[in-house]
């Protein structure tokens, strides 16, 4: 893992970004007649202090959806987070400490550490990647689109608390004009030309291409990014001094920990991985009675 040092600063998203997801969680878990085990067996005066805790090496990520879902159920819990996101977690290291109403806790509990582990996951894949690629090269190490839907701000976010940048949050926000699109225009430089003729001043537009050929195609007309998608790293090497500059560098497809530092090593700009939102594993955290 990184060290804490080099991690960027993270701050937390809006709460009014990460409430209605939590909510929708919370909404789905209680169904029609509410937690039914708890509320049969656990009296509605007593109160339990638990903690959340790690059971593995991580980086933690998703403090504060986890915290909303205790609020949401009581506001009356107190709920101390004791590791932010984007810092190292150990097997034992207490994440989040709760004291208050026992049904509320155990009411909670799922949803929260769902969200935890997921988000801590994300994080803790993007923070493995980021170690092996900067020994090798300036690249960062971004995410993608292949994000669980409804949960993209926050796999983002945790992306953030790893270490990593994050590329487009949607459709809206920048042009990438991929494969397909190249195939239904025509060709790369059409491509270009009608994107640019729609986008606004300030939206940025990248092209996907597969070989050196569409490279120089694209450079011909002027593109402020390159997707360089499933090159090997001779040929993203000579892809960046083919660039020269001329534009942001992004390499991409199947790469992993195994793979990284020789991608970086090619003198890209981003390496961007989408495995990190779609296929990270969870990290183990588990809550347990104080």
């Amino acid at each position: 893992m990184p060290d804490d040092a080099l991690l960027p600063v993270l701050l937390p998203l809006p709460r009014l970004l990460v409430e209605p997801v939590v909510r929708a969680a919370l909404l789905e878990d209680l169904g029609r007649a509410g937690d039914i085990t708890t509320d049969a067996i656990v009296p509605p005066g007593e109160r339990m202090e638990a903690v959340i805790a790690s059971r593995q090496d991580g980086i933690v990520a998703g403090t504060d959806a986890a915290a909303i879902a205790f609020e949401l159920i009581d506001p009356s819990l107190t709920v101390v987070v004791e590791r932010q996101d984007g810092t190292r977690i150990a097997p034992g290291d207490t994440v989040i400490r709760l004291s208050g109403p026992a049904r509320a806790v155990l009411t909670a509990e799922r949803v929260a550490l769902n969200l935890l582990c997921r988000l801590s996951g994300v994080a803790t894949a993007t923070a493995s990647l980021v170690e092996a690629a900067r020994p090798h090269g300036k690249a960062r190490i971004v995410c993608t689109r292949k994000t669980t839907p409804g949960l993209r701000a926050l796999e983002k976010h945790a992306v953030r608390a790893g270490g990593g940048s994050n590329h487009r949050f949607g459709l809206d926000d920048a042009v990438l004009i991929k494969d397909n699109h190249v195939a239904v225009a025509g060709g790369i430089v059409p491509a270009i030309e009608r994107a640019r003729a729609r986008a606004g001043h300030l939206v940025k537009i990248e092209v996907e291409v597969d070989t050196l050929a569409q490279l120089e195609q694209a450079l011909s007309v002027g593109i402020d990014a390159v997707l360089l998608d499933n090159m090997s790293p001779d040929t993203l090497a000579r892809a960046v001094r083919t660039v020269d500059g001329r534009a942001l560098t992004e390499a991409s497809g199947r790469i992993n920990r195994d793979t990284v530092g020789a991608v970086a090593a090619s003198g890209v700009d981003l390496i961007s991985v989408g495995w990190i939102t779609h296929s990270a594993a969870i990290i183990d955290l588990g809550l347990d009675a104080a």
